[in-house]
């Protein structure tokens, strides 16, 4: 269950780590797994050694999103346990997001984690194809 200040991971490689909800969309309460949300980036990925010397231009180059942005996403896994239709029983470690552009296409190209299944039943296949394993 994912409401006002929840905080988020990002499991995608856009460049950010962190984020907090500001607004579950077509909602009343909470948002469930394959739910839209709007969310701000609280922390930014740190990419690292790669970035070398001159890190400031490389990690900007690399990073999608930056501290503070607005961004539309999609819950992918919910630490809430939830029933579904089977009798099957689903909860995981943490909550987690992806982002989404307006349009509903995914920021980055990767993803890492699992994502639940309900993800494809919301109409999200390309974050499904996205995803290394969905349960």
């Amino acid at each position: 269950m994912i409401q006002l200040k929840t905080m988020m991971n990002v499991i995608d490689n856009s460049g950010a780590a962190v984020a907090e909800c500001v607004k579950v969309l077509k909602m009343d309460r909470h948002a469930k797994i394959g739910d839209r949300i709007i969310v701000v980036i609280q922390k930014q990925r740190s990419f690292g050694p790669e970035s070398g010397g001159g890190g400031s231009v490389s990690v900007s180059a690399a990073n999608k999103v930056r501290r503070g942005d607005i961004r539309h996403a999609v819950v992918v896994r919910t630490k809430k346990k939830y029933q579904r239709p089977d009798g099957s029983v689903v909860g995981f470690e943490d909550n987690a997001c992806v982002l989404i552009n307006k349009g509903g296409e995914p920021i980055g190209s990767r993803l890492s984690g699992v994502v639940g299944r309900e993800v494809r039943e919301r109409g999200w296949s390309k974050i499904l194809s996205l995803a290394p394993m969905h349960l």
